[in-house]
This record gives C-alpha cells, structure tokens and sequence, in this order.
C-alpha cells in the first residue's frame, strides 16, 4: 500500500521535472504547427440582383374534371400522363337514374393538356360534385408568388426570372413576369405575382417544388468569393485572410449570390487571399501554407 503510494508520487514530480526542463510542450507545437489551407484570390464578376422565393410548378390552364351525372365508374379510358385534347372522353359512367335506359355517360376534357391526376377506381360512385381527373395544359408553366408590398415598384411586366427544381439539379429555366395584381392583401401585406415559363418539353411538371430568383438588378464589376470561404450562418459573418504566412480572421459583409459565387460588400478587396478549403483548424494567427 505505502510502495504504490510513493511511486505514484515519484513519477509525478518526474513529469513535472521533464515538463520544467525546456521541452517543447503540446501547447508549444500547437502554436509552431503549420496549416495547410487552400485559397482563393477576390476578383470582380457581374452579380444579379435577385428576390429569392419558393413556389409551386403548375400549368399555366388546369381544371379538376367533374362528371355531368350521377352513377358508378364503369370505365377509365385515359391514364395518368395520357395526352388528351378538348373533348376526349377521360371515363365513362354507369347512371343510376332508374327509369333511364342504359347508355354509359362520358366524362371528357375541358381542355387539351396531360392528365396529371385520376381520383377515381373502376366501380366508384361518383355524382355531380365529385372530382374525377385533373387535366393540365404544361406547354407553358405558371409559378403563382406573393411578393410583400416593399419590393413592387421594382418589379416589371417581363421582368426575368431563374427557377430551379430539385429533379433537374445544376439547370436553370427562365420565365418571365406576365401579371402583377394592382391589389395589396391587407394582412400580409404582398400582391400576387405571375410568372410563365416555356415549357414545350414538359421537364417540369405540375406540383414540382420550385426555387424562384426573380431578377431585380444587375451589377457590374463586384468583388466575389466562393461560398465556401464564409464561416457563420447569419451576421456576423466572417473569413479567413492570408496574410504573410499567417491566418486573418475578418469579418465581412456580404450580398447577392451568383451560382457559388457570393457577392462582398464590405472587409475584402480585389485580391485578397481567401481561405476557401482548411478553416476548420485555423485560428486567428495560425501560420499556415497556402495553395491555389
């Protein structure tokens, strides 16, 4: 019991001899050790100005297709995805009128488009105010926002517009502004804003999930960094700045997005050396080596 004691105790003060001896402790080689970081130089670029907005992909003509008679779904004639043109015959129904010789009662389409949508089975009842298709012309696409009433004066019928869509990730479609309501909505506050996008190959379809930039400005000659260099998610933001072998921390402000690209307002200017790979173990001084 007293020997296990007394050895703990010696090799204490053995570590603490070594440690007051001049050796090169952990707190020194943190602060010798050099980064390897990758980095980028500010340049200028032509940066728009965009709202940023989600909405919805529809066609620019729907209509959910009811049936002029009550009865039973005796026959479905189209498909979901089917082409149809105005006047085709989507199902076919069994009236249930007693008294009524039998002859099937036709459903058709209001319009020429794609059925997007068949709500009903083969032996369904369905009467007069039951949904049975929905029929979508999606030659021309249509994304409906609300714009809040601060940003109306800037913009303008034909006004462009850059949509995403997660099922075509990396490419842009443009649309264009057709139709600003002249009325404000008292309590939000923003207009409805129509915007139609060419759509003859049909890539985007009725109730796709759309990112929507409706270009409002466009500048020229901007200082850009990528994405990658900021670190934070919200103000204050900051980079790193290489700087003489060593690591800057300095806050920025920053503006539009273009691509991966995002725009400098203020704390950088053209040609400084950004870190836009390695940041997670720099600290504010760190030396480091740098690589473009």
């Amino acid at each position: 019991m007293k020997r296990g004691l007394i050895f703990f105790v010696s090799a204490l003060m053995i570590t603490g001899a070594l440690a007051g001896c001049g050796g090169a402790g952990p707190d020194k080689k943190a602060k010798d050790e050099t980064v390897p970081v990758r980095i980028m130089k500010v340049r200028l670029d032509d940066v728009s100005k965009a709202l940023e907005y989600a909405g919805t992909i529809k066609g620019q003509d729907e209509a959910i297709v009811y049936p002029k008679v009550s009865g039973k779904i005796i026959e479905k004639v189209k498909e979901e995805g089917s082409a149809v043109n105005k006047g085709d015959v989507i199902a076919y129904i069994d009236r249930d009128e007693v008294g009524l010789k039998f002859e099937k009662a036709p459903v058709e389409s209001p319009l020429t488009g794609t059925v997007g949508r068949i709500y009903v089975d083969l032996g369904s009842s369905v009467t007069m105010t039951t949904p049975v298709a929905l029929v979508a012309d999606t030659e021309r696409a249509e994304i409906d926002l609300n714009v809040p009433e601060a940003y109306l004066p800037r913009i303008k019928l034909g006004q462009k517009a850059i949509i995403e869509v997660d099922a075509y990730p990396g490419e842009e479609f443009v649309g264009e502004v057709v139709n600003i309501s002249p009325v404000v909505d008292i309590e939000t506050r923003t207009a409805p804003v129509e915007i139609i996008i060419d759509n003859k190959d049909r890539y985007l379809q009725s109730g796709m999930f759309a990112k929507v930039n409706l270009i409002i400005g466009q500048s020229t000659d901007c200082p850009v960094i990528l994405k990658e260099a900021i670190i934070g998610r919200a103000d204050p933001l900051y980079v790193y700045v290489v700087e003489d072998g060593l690591a800057s921390l300095r806050q920025v402000k920053l503006g539009s997005r273009k691509d991966a690209y995002v725009e400098v307002l203020d704390g950088l200017r053209v040609g400084d050396a950004v870190v836009i790979m390695g940041q997670q173990k720099l600290r504010d001084g760190a030396r480091v080596t740098a690589d473009e």
